[in-house]
């Protein structure tokens, strides 16, 4: 009985820890609704290298944060080893992480796939903070990944 009330109490705990986990990830994610880079397909920057618009059909929700994608093999790799497709510094702005230190909106068409992993930066007419940011790359990656850090401790 000892064995089964322990095991009982492991697995509350493992819940409410996997609940916290995913709602500190949420927090993290730039996104709407639930859902993250705006809909497009995170797989695709790395295969097509472009930006591709997912289809809600194939969606697939990851610790906490919905992703969509073109087809079912898109998400059947992702499903595989998500970290290597999700965003770096949540979604939002490489550029403003590093360099302001601050969560800032990014554009999901403006995209960089640095050593494997995949950026997004703000862009506008007037704005292209990708531009910016190949100027000083490699201080700015090592800036961000401090940054972003620092914010969820």
């Amino acid at each position: 009985m000892k064995k089964i009330a322990l095991l009982f109490v492991s697995v509350i705990l493992a819940s409410a820890t996997m609940a916290q986990t995913e709602e500190v990830r949420v927090q993290q994610f730039n996104l709407e609704d639930g859902l993250a880079i705006k809909g497009y397909d995170p797989v695709a920057y790395f295969t097509k290298n472009k930006a591709v618009e997912g289809k809600r059909k194939w969606k697939y929700k990851y610790e906490g944060v919905t992703y969509y994608f073109t087809d079912s093999t898109n998400r059947a790799i992702f499903t595989k080893s998500p970290k290597n497709y999700e965003p770096q510094y949540g979604g939002w702005c490489a550029y403003s992480i590093s360099n302001l230190n601050e969560k800032e909106e990014s554009d999901p068409e403006t995209f960089k796939i640095l050593n494997g992993k995949l950026y997004f930066f703000y862009h506008t007419v007037a704005i292209n903070t990708l531009k910016k940011w190949n100027k000083n790359e490699e201080r700015l990656k090592a800036l961000g990944d401090i940054n972003w850090t620092a914010m969820f401790r």
